[in-house]
């Protein structure tokens, strides 16, 4: 999100480039931890802020899609849908959109993070459909647009936020500014999101000795002061490390749907373990068969995610977890617990093994980010 924002500044002031330079960097990083000021405040006061950035994040696209409608090329519409030549078969166009896809619709399992503060257990399935929909709603909205203003090759080449760049197409240079400076708050409102989202899934853990004890201490607003820290730290090393990175945006973009899809294909083989062994289906196996549908088409579905992302995302995304190891070592010696099952042995080595490989590829130019 940060090296959106100073992209997306980068066009008014180059010293911030792309996102990546060292004055953006900088910046990003006074932004970074005014955030968490604000997260230590409490997480309610937070959430109240979230909401009303929420309704100014989703005014400026509505209107984009609304400016664009009515500027709208009904032949260029046309060539872009039809594909033309160069475009590759179906299943190339899927496989090579599907990192994107990804991180479109990262954060739909919210309600699941926060269903602890749900009065009705429902209702944490509503939002989760509701969040779904609204969201593809959007994305399909403003794909869909902006093939009707330029040409497909053009809009690849456009600077991030690319929407910025269609509206100026579209009713002038006032339609970049417009959009770029909605795309601001619309981002900082999604950061905030994210930080809180981010925080809570280790203050949970911790509290379920999943993670270190320290990470599930509250202060006296009731925030997860721990959790914000710690999060945030990780935030500031993956923002030193896209200087280092030859598309910034498209690498932290791709980088956080890698990252995401390793639990992803966990979670969803872990619920097709539950279903064949019939383990938790005791009192009530009526739903047993539709759950076996829903996670096996899961389970094939995030494989094949994994798949799309390539080895390359996925050497880096090892040189990332394995580090984590540290926190589950903790967690297991506060609990007096052996460290490793013979299953978790076999883990850690794999871990291991992946991320010294993507080092050594990084290090040797076999692999770049």
């Amino acid at each position: 999100y940060w090296v959106l924002i100073m992209s997306t500044l980068g066009a008014l002031a180059p010293v911030l480039g792309e996102g990546n330079t060292l004055t953006a960097v900088l910046l990003s990083s006074v932004g970074l931890w005014s955030f968490v000021v604000l997260l230590l405040r409490g997480a309610k006061e937070a959430a109240n802020l979230n909401r009303i950035v929420t309704v100014a994040k989703i005014i400026p696209i509505l209107v984009f899609v609304l400016l664009s409608l009515f500027t709208l090329d009904l032949d260029v519409l046309r060539d872009n849908l039809s594909g033309g030549g160069g475009v590759g078969s179906l299943f190339d166009q899927v496989n090579g959109t599907m990192l994107a896809t990804v991180f479109v619709f990262l954060g739909v399992e919210g309600a699941s993070v926060y269903s602890r503060y749900a009065k009705r257990r429902e209702d944490v399935g509503r939002a989760t459909v509701l969040g779904f929909l609204s969201v593809l709603a959007i994305f399909a909205s403003v794909t869909i647009v902006s093939y009707g203003i330029l040409p497909r090759a053009e809009i690849a080449e456009l600077r991030q936020p690319s929407m910025a760049g269609v509206l100026e197409a579209a009713v002038g240079g006032w339609g970049a500014v417009f959009v770029s400076a909605g795309l601001i708050i619309s981002v900082l409102g999604a950061y905030l999101a994210w930080s809180l989202m981010a925080a809570e899934v280790l203050f949970v853990a911790a509290k379920d000795d999943d993670m270190p004890r320290f990470l599930k201490r509250e202060n006296k607003a009731e925030a997860p002061v721990s959790a914000v820290i710690m999060t945030t730290i990780l935030t500031q090393i993956m923002l030193f490390v896209t200087m280092a990175s030859e598309n910034a945006f498209d690498f932290t973009l791709n980088m956080t749907s890698a990252l995401t899809l390793i639990p992803f294909v966990l979670a969803a083989g872990y619920a097709l373990k539950l279903v064949i062994t019939r383990e938790t289906y005791d009192i009530d196996p009526s739903g047993r068969t539709r759950d076996l549908v829903v996670a096996g088409l899961a389970t094939v579905y995030t494989v094949f995610l994994l798949y799309a992302a390539g080895l390359r995302y996925m050497l880096v995304s090892f040189i990332i977890y394995a580090p984590g190891t540290v926190f589950f070592v903790m967690a297991r010696r506060e609990q007096r617990r052996k460290l490793f099952t013979p299953g978790e042995a076999v883990i850690l080595v794999v871990s291991v093994v992946l991320a010294v490989v993507g080092v050594v590829a990084i290090v040797a130019g076999w692999i770049s980010i």
